[in-house]
């Protein structure tokens, strides 16, 4: 118990200094999201005895260099470039100029929400889908006067509805795969889930966007402008990857851009420079979460949660709780939802095939819930590259994350009422 409770220390050091610290001083500015991961993680190392000090940093080196890791460094500044050389151009205006001209100003914010779980469903990734329209929707704040957390925060909450329920999602493929089940399966389950939460979120959307004051002068509608998120929205739907995908629109800024005279070459490469460099903060923060996670889970961190978790399991609801947990936490600790469901999911299985549980329905629980505590975690890749194109702090856009909170809530009463029941 007391090497566990170490083990875990390091992530109560960042909470403390991180969201308690910013709570007392009602200010969640004051405190830099980069210094408080810089000293958890001075703290794991010194606290992750019994071993040279060269290999606790080879360790955090380790657990910040994966494989995962680079490849999500490499979205974050193909990201950071595209949103800065598209902005510079006029694209976002020109994007928004449309979406005020095409939708009703009532319909705004639902639109968005519908726009966002099409397209993750298409795709089957968040951050894709956040690539996409978090721009978008931080042009249509500043146009209509609405909230830029909150239009922000529908863009991730719509963008976690295909996370948890595309077929070609890796959450789904992770689930179905340890849980041993088809795809199809779990859909079905899941959809008896998120077809609630949507549509509850979407009625919310639709009430709440009735005050929102649409611009009265639209600027001219420029087409062309409007072509490299037209660009990136269907080669994402088409399945591309993500890299690619930001790759075309990259390219796209640079010839429109240049042919519509917004700028020179030099004037493009200075432009993605500047958003590779405003990546900078949050290309660190993954760095540093990914080496603490490492130090963490090398210290038994994430096997004392699991297995104090299972200790006192006995009915069918206790297992699926327990489930719905041990991926949770885990999520909480690796801050990344595929990950969590590939920890658990053999540990799940067993779980599973103790109590009698439906596969299909225990698949559904890893995803749901590794979705929902995924989509509330400030320091979480989305979270943070949704901040990061919308030049918000993380935390700003917590208290507006509507669809996860709803997916979090139907997915808990669907355990302890036993719904749905054939799956039960």
């Amino acid at each position: 118990m007391k090497k566990g409770l170490i083990a875990l220390s390091p992530l109560g050091v960042f909470i403390v200094l991180y969201l308690v610290t910013s709570i007392v001083a009602a200010d969640f500015y004051k405190v830099p999201i980069t210094v408080a991961f810089m000293a958890a993680s001075l703290y794991a190392i010194v606290i992750n005895g019994g071993r040279p000090l060269n290999q606790r940093i080879s360790t955090f080196s380790s657990g910040a260099s994966t494989e995962q890791m680079m490849l999500m460094i490499w979205i974050f500044i193909l990201a950071g470039a595209f949103a800065s050389s598209a902005k510079v151009m006029g694209s976002i205006d020109a994007t928004v100029n449309l979406t005020l001209w095409l939708l009703p100003p009532q319909m705004l914010l639902a639109g968005l929400f519908l726009a966002a779980c099409f397209i993750s469903l298409s795709i089957g990734t968040s951050v894709g889908t956040i690539v996409a329209l978090t721009p978008i929707a931080a042009g249509v704040s500043a146009q209509t006067g609405t909230s830029a957390a909150m239009m922000t925060a529908i863009v991730v909450g719509g963008s976690f509805f295909g996370d948890n329920l595309s077929f070609i999602s890796d959450t789904t493929i992770a689930a179905t795969q340890t849980q041993g089940c088809r795809l199809s399966d779990k859909f079905r389950v899941n959809a008896f889930l998120v077809a609630p939460a949507a549509l509850a979120v979407f009625i919310v959307y639709v009430f709440m966007g009735a005050d929102v004051q649409a611009p009265q002068h639209i600027a001219t509608i420029e087409p062309l402008k409007v072509v490299p998120y037209i660009a990136v929205l269907v080669t994402a739907i088409c399945g591309m990857n993500v890299m690619a995908v930001l790759t075309i629109g990259l390219l796209l800024t640079g010839v429109i851009g240049q042919f519509s005279g917004s700028y020179d070459l030099y004037g493009w490469f200075g432009a993605m420079g500047s958003g590779i460099v405003g990546m900078g903060e949050l290309i660190i923060i993954t760095m540093m979460a990914g080496g603490l996670l490492a130090l963490i889970r090398q210290q038994g961190g994430i096997d004392f949660i699991i297995s104090l978790l299972t200790r006192h399991v006995n009915s069918k609801r206790g297992a699926e709780l327990s489930i719905a947990a041990l991926v949770s936490i885990v999520n909480v600790c690796t801050a990344n939802n595929t990950v969590a469901i590939l920890t658990v999911g053999g540990i799940a299985k067993q779980i599973g095939d103790r109590f009698g549980l439906d596969n299909r329905k225990c698949a559904s629980i890893l995803d749901t819930f590794s979705c929902f505590s995924q989509g509330m975690l400030p320091y979480g890749a989305q979270i943070l590259m949704a901040a990061g194109l919308a030049t918000l702090n993380p935390i700003a856009i917590i208290p507006y994350l509507y669809y996860p909170m709803a997916l979090g809530i139907v997915a808990l009463l669907a355990i302890v009422l036993r719904y749905p029941r054939r799956y039960s």
